[in-house]
Order: C-alpha cells, then sequence, then structure tokens
C-alpha cells in the first residue's frame, strides 16, 4: 500500500493551524497541531472511559469504608437512653393444670307418684326450697285408700276366724287318731284344712299390708335433704303410678364436672385443691374426688369430679373455668417491662462488656400480677434492662444508672463504657 506525503494530506482539525479569536488583530500564534492520527485515538477511548469509572468507584468504595468505620464509633461515644437494671426473682410458682366445665349435682332424686288413680290435693314445697327427710311434700286425696285398708281388715278377721276353726278341727281329729272313729284320710282332711286356712289368713294379712303402704304413699315425701330443682306437681291432677312430681337435689351436693387436656391427667390424683372463678364471686375451693378413667373420643380429654363446699353459692348448671392445683415449684419472674415480644418471640436485653445492648432470646410462662415467668434462658445472677425495650436495638450504646430515685445525678462522660462499669459493679454488689 502506497504511503501518503505529508503534503499530500488533507487539512482538518487535527492538523491545520488554527488562532485563538480573542487574538483578534494581534499577531496570531499557532495551536501546536495534534500529530496523533483519529484511528489511534478511537482504539483507546473505550479503555480510558474502562479506567475512569474503576478510579470513581474506587473512591466511593473507600468513602464508604471510612463512614462505616467512623459510624460505630460515633454511635458508641454516644449512648441513645439511661437505662436501669433488674435482675430475677426467684419465688415459689404454683403448679396449676386448667380445667373448664359445668357445675352439676352431686346426685340428683327424682320424686314421682307411687299410686295409680289418685288426685293430688296438695303441694307443699316450689322450686328453690330447702326440704329434710321424710318431709312431706305433696298429698293425695286418701279416701279410697282407707276403704280399701279397711276391707282388708275385714278380710284379714275372716280369714282369722276360719284358721281358728280349721286348727280345732284339726286338733281333735289328731286325738281321735288310732280310736277307730276316724279313718286316716278324714284326719288328713282336717289337717290339710287347717294349713288351707293358715295360708289365706297370711294372704289376707299380706293384702292388708299393702293397702296400708297405698295409703302411706298418698304423702309424697322427700326421700333426703335437698334442694328442689324442678315442679311439674300440679293440684287437682289425677296421676299415674310413676310420673315425675319433683327434682331436688340430694343432700345439696355439688361436684364441678370438669374437662382437662390429655397431657395433664397423669398428674392429677384425688385430694388434690381445685379452685373455680365464678363470675362476681371469690374463689371456689374445692376438693378433687374422681379422675375418669376414660377419654373423650370426641374431644380427646379426660373428666374429672370436685367436690364443692355446701356453702359456695354457685348454681347447678353454671359452666365455670378454674384449675387444679398441683404443688409449687421455684421459679424466675421478671418484671413485664423488662420481657420484648418481637416476631413472636420473647427477647431480654443485657448489658455488654462495651455498654452495648445484647437481646437474648427467653421462654416465658403465665404472668403473676406485673410480672412474668421466665422457664428457659435466663439464670438467677444475670442483670437485664429493667424498661424501655421497644426503643432499643441490639447493638444500641446505652449508659447504666442506678434504680433508686434518691440516687445522685449521673455525671456525663466520654468514656460510658467505664461509667457503665462501675454501674454494674455497684448494682451486683
Amino acid at each position: 500500500m502506497a504511503t501518503r506525503r505529508p503534503s499530500e494530506r488533507s487539512p482538518d482539525i487535527w492538523t491545520t493551524p488554527r488562532f485563538h479569536p480573542s487574538r483578534a488583530g494581534r499577531k496570531p500564534f499557532p495551536i501546536m497541531p495534534l500529530r496523533m492520527p483519529m484511528p489511534f485515538l478511537n482504539r483507546r477511548r473505550p479503555l480510558v472511559v474502562v479506567a475512569i469509572v474503576a478510579g470513581l468507584a474506587a473512591v466511593a468504595m473507600a468513602l464508604a469504608s471510612w463512614r462505616a468505620d467512623e459510624a460505630p464509633a460515633s454511635r458508641a461515644l454516644t449512648p441513645v437512653m439511661s437505662v436501669t437494671l433488674t435482675a430475677p426473682r426467684a419465688a415459689p410458682l404454683a403448679l396449676q393444670v386448667p380445667a373448664t366445665g359445668h357445675v352439676m349435682a352431686w346426685q340428683e332424686a327424682s320424686i314421682g307418684a307411687e299410686t295409680e288413680g289418685l288426685r293430688l290435693t296438695e303441694v307443699n314445697v316450689n322450686v328453690g326450697d330447702q326440704v329434710t327427710r321424710g318431709q312431706v311434700l305433696a298429698a293425695f286425696n286418701a279416701a279410697l285408700v282407707r276403704a280399701d285398708v279397711a276391707e282388708a281388715h275385714a278380710a284379714v278377721a275372716v280369714a282369722e276366724a276360719e284358721a281358728q276353726e280349721a286348727d280345732g278341727n284339726a286338733r281333735r281329729a289328731n286325738l281321735l287318731e288310732g280310736s277307730g272313729a276316724m279313718s286316716a284320710q278324714q284326719i288328713s282332711q282336717y289337717l290339710a284344712v287347717a294349713a288351707v286356712a293358715r295360708a289365706r289368713l297370711d294372704a289376707a294379712r299380706a293384702a292388708a299390708q299393702r293397702q296400708h303402704v297405698r295409703l302411706s304413699h298418698a304423702h309424697v315425701l322427700a326421700p333426703a335433704d335437698g334442694i328442689i330443682t324442678a315442679r311439674t306437681a300440679t293440684v287437682g291432677a289425677v296421676v299415674p303410678a310413676g310420673q315425675e312430681l319433683f327434682r331436688m337435689i340430694k343432700d345439696g351436693r355439688l361436684e364441678w364436672r370438669a374437662r382437662v387436656a390429655l397431657s395433664d391427667l397423669d398428674a392429677l390424683a384425688p385430694g388434690q385443691v381445685g379452685l373455680l372463678r365464678v363470675p362476681g364471686q371469690a374463689l371456689i375451693r374445692g376438693k378433687l374426688r374422681i379422675v375418669s378413667p376414660d377419654i373423650d373420643t370426641q374431644t380427646h380429654s379426660g373428666q374429672v369430679y370436685v367436690d364443692l363446699p355446701r356453702d359456695s353459692g354457685v348454681r347447678a348448671g353454671t359452666f365455670v373455668t378454674g384449675h387444679i392445683e398441683l404443688g409449687e415449684v421455684p421459679a424466675l419472674t421478671l418484671p413485664q417491662t423488662a420481657v420484648l415480644l418481637r416476631d413472636g418471640f420473647h427477647y431480654v436485653m443485657r448489658v455488654g462488656t462495651a455498654s452495648n445492648v445484647v437481646a437474648v432470646k427467653v421462654e416465658v410462662g403465665r404472668r403473676i400480677g406485673d410480672r412474668i415467668v421466665i422457664t428457659r434462658g435466663l439464670a438467677e445472677a444475670d442483670r437485664v434492662i429493667a424498661s424501655g425495650l421497644s426503643f432499643l436495638s441490639e447493638g444500641d450504646t446505652v449508659r447504666v444508672v442506678e434504680a433508686s430515685p434518691q440516687a445522685a445525678p449521673v455525671v456525663r462522660s466520654a468514656n460510658p463504657a467505664r461509667t457503665n462499669a462501675e454501674a454494674l459493679a455497684r448494682s451486683g454488689s
């Protein structure tokens, strides 16, 4: 390929001398021509751009690293807030098994009519009345029964007379035995007649006794001490035998039939104390009597029977909640303000050696007043921040101050870590 001479090159902005416009009217001076050919610059331009971008990125990363190193230092020097520390308190915790159920009658008695076809003439009690054993609750018209009793007594008298006559004939027949005056067959007949007469007398006496029982059934009596809970008896009604007239709680005794989770049944035993919470009343204290041996296939729970005191004041049929006490165990408690619930987990916050906040996950139990039971994750010697946890995050710098309201004012120091260490030492002592 033939090479062009410099004199043959076409003039362009890179080779043609140019003059600055500000030097109009003066002696022009030529701008040095750029001898770099265009193809060379076009090939180097991408590399130059890449180098510039890489340099800017390096500068930006250096600035970010410097700021990141400076931020913790600035936070360490400036506490976000002042806090007080508290320690877990060891206290006996009552173990309880929750239960729910209805209050029912220990035994419910159904009192009905025991005689047939009599008219009810008296009703002496109503629902809610306290009754005693043998008290007359209602009465029937007993005129017909009294007539039957008199007839039965007359039948007994006839049977007694016949029996006496038959016995006399049998004795005389026995005296003539062996004399030849009467045959053996006749003597046997007299003896049989006497036996039949005695049997008829016994039947007449039994019939009379039955009529006496009917007469006693003309009065409806309370089978035991208790409380009337239902009454269907109406004056003037003629009721059949067996129809219920009253319903009562036997001995006025109530029990709590409570449902307990299957996992808690093995811990229950007769004699344990049950506490019932009834709205508007004080806690009712009962005694566990029976743990049911079977499990409900629908609810997968067991049933327990708790005897209640007679003066409990609770009504039968009331649905109540409560628990069975199993005893006491030692437990650690904290103020509820010292425990933070975040993202479904419970945390306490401790102060590290560098005055920084350290979040510790714990497991909690039930609440007792303004305190909460810590079941796992905390030791008795640990000290945690007492309040204000919602304003703190892990890694924040804090200043520890005395919890006593008479404590001296906190002296601000340029080194909060040293101040916190001294406060921790004082609180630990």
